[in-house]
């Protein structure tokens, strides 16, 4: 791109910014809570307009095949395509627009997206509906500039991130949307920030453990068998044995912030006995369940993830007579790295130099994301996060993303778009 055709490009973008912003903030005002996934086609819809008034061809596609598409929480996917002259190369941006709950702790209406002391405020303000709506205006801003367009270029507004996206990004991946038959690259727009590519991320393995006990009268717990207290021991053993191995393994990927680094196992949950806040009977516990989160490394295999976890529980189940232990697997997604030298890496890299003045910084994130789907179902490896909003305030109260950063990665993103397929 010349010199004069990247200064129309950034100045269309600045021209934009109240745009920008309105778009933004129209996107936190949607209630996307999942779960359990409220306001979805309204978002979908939102998003549409917004990209059919842009001169996007635009499409609804919902995951009806998929047990978590209801007639209550329909999961509602948008995609928008912008042609080129050729078909390819092609670049797909693909943001969710689904929100964990508020929770508690905030000053602000969570879903009020305030605009304030240059910054907007609420749930999904940095995770990620300015991710969002800055992928595209840099879309629309390459129109505005008048640069013409080699390939093509795609936008994805995915539901179910924060549960898996199974109905969202994998489901495009699954039914030939985004497909390495079509598609060279994919930016997605995560809130690491405007100076840093996140080029992949560790790996999960969340799974159950169910302890089975004996039932018997509160008064005579002699005649049953506390699962509860039999979970107790398992996860003690797991503090004990297995976390201090996991400390020692750390991941070659330059993950942020870098104590996340290493491997890692972290109880998500615990429940047992009878339903809490149900009205209570004097009974030992038989049944007690502990939701497991274990992050590794891409040194280390699933299946050695898996039979470490085994070992640890056979071990505890042994050591008491009357001890019974199931694993259920929940969830495995493998690290996923983009190649080195990776041409959307070195687009977005350059680009962050020209807008903002410094080199790129290389990061990889602890937690997964949809480029686990992107890579395994579509078989696109060229791809990376890239986006606004400060990552630490991600599901936090007061979340919020500065206006300035949310339009320097939309200039970063039109920059990159064009080196991509212009």
């Amino acid at each position: 791109m010349s010199s004069d055709s990247g200064d129309r490009l950034l100045a269309e973008v600045e021209r934009a910014r109240d745009e920008l912003v309105d778009f933004a903030a129209e996107l936190v005002r949607i209630p996307t809570v999942n779960p359990p996934g409220a306001c979805y086609r309204e978002c979908a819809e939102a998003i549409g307009r917004r990209l059919r008034g842009w001169g996007m061809a635009v499409e609804q596609v919902e995951a009806a095949d998929r047990p978590e598409h209801t007639p209550e929480h329909p999961r509602v996917n948008v995609v928008g395509r912008l042609p080129g002259t050729e078909a390819r190369p092609c670049v797909h941006l693909s943001g969710h627009f689904d929100v964990v709950p508020p929770g508690e702790g905030w000053t602000v209406d969570p879903f009020g997206g305030l605009v304030r002391d240059g910054r907007l405020y609420g749930r999904g303000a940095s995770d990620m509906k300015s991710g969002i709506a800055a992928a595209a205006l840099a879309v629309e801003a390459v129109q505005r500039s008048g640069v013409r367009l080699r390939g093509s270029v795609e936008l994805s507004g995915t539901v179910d991130e924060e549960s898996g996206g199974f109905a969202g990004v994998a489901h495009l991946c699954e039914t030939g949307r985004i497909s390495a038959d079509r598609t060279d690259f994919v930016i997605i727009p995560e809130p690491f920030g405007p100076d840093r590519i996140c080029i992949g991320h560790k790996g999960v393995y969340w799974f159950d453990v169910v302890a089975s006990g004996e039932v018997a009268h509160g008064s005579m717990p002699h005649l049953g068998r506390s699962a509860i207290e039999d979970m107790a021991a398992l996860i003690e053993a797991v503090r004990e044995r297995l976390r201090p191995h996991l400390a020692t393994r750390e991941s070659e990927l330059p993950v942020v912030p870098p104590e996340a680094a290493r491997a890692s196992i972290n109880v998500n949950a615990v429940s047992g006995g009878q339903p809490e806040g149900g009205d209570q009977s004097p009974c030992v516990a038989d049944r007690c369940v502990a939701t497991f989160d274990r992050r590794f490394v891409e040194t280390e295999s699933i299946g050695d993830v898996r039979a470490e976890i085994r070992e640890v529980v056979s071990a505890v189940e042994a050591a008491e007579p009357g001890r019974r232990f199931t694993v259920v697997d929940r969830l495995i997604v493998s690290p996923v790295r983009a190649p080195v030298g990776s041409p959307v890496i070195r687009a977005l890299g350059d680009a962050i130099q020209r807008v903002r003045g410094r080199a790129p910084e290389l990061v990889a994130s602890p937690g997964t994301y949809d480029q686990k789907h992107v890579a395994k179902i579509a078989g696109v490896e060229q791809c990376v996060a890239y986006g606004p909003g400060p990552l630490q305030l991600a599901h936090r109260p007061d979340e919020s993303c500065a206006i300035d950063d949310l339009v320097a990665a939309a200039q970063v993103m039109a920059l990159a778009i064009v080196d991509l397929v212009g």
